[in-house]
């Protein structure tokens, strides 16, 4: 029994996806080039051990389209990182339990430009919804 309880400890262990022993995640945040919240969100993951490199581009509704974010949960920017996308002002809560647990999405999106958000002005005045990128309709995949 105890070399059973191993053998599944070893293969969650395995497929659990590859392993960042202390090292940053690299991310690659696609902005219009006259937006400065976005460079708070960058200086946001900066923060938070990310590596992040940004590219202005005219052309994110290319991107959106590239990478499967529909029109409801489309942010100001676009994140990749790791195989995933964090569409918009994500908190680093939702991003970093994206990278933990692996799920089956293209990524997660906070839409649109909530104030209080991670690079954005204002005051939170409630809980952030962030929704799963994914083939099926939107579905929550954190309050925070």
């Amino acid at each position: 029994m105890r070399n059973l309880l191993g053998l599944i400890v070893l293969l969650v262990a395995l497929s659990s996806g590859p392993v960042k022993a202390g090292q940053p995640y690299s991310a690659t945040l696609y902005k219009n080039p006259q937006c400065g919240c976005c460079e708070g969100y960058a200086d946001y993951l900066r923060e938070n051990s990310f590596e992040v490199s940004v590219k202005p581009t005219h052309d994110l509704p290319l991107l959106h389209r590239q990478y499967g974010v529909p029109e409801p949960l489309v942010g100001c920017h676009t994140t990749l990182v790791d195989g995933y996308v964090v569409e918009g002002h994500v908190p680093i809560g939702a991003v970093l339990r994206m990278l933990d647990e692996r799920p089956a999405i293209r990524g997660i999106s906070l839409p649109g430009m909530p104030a209080g958000s991670p690079g954005m002005f204002g005051d939170k005045t409630a809980p952030f919804t962030i929704y799963e990128i994914g083939d099926e309709p939107a579905k929550v995949y954190a309050v925070e």
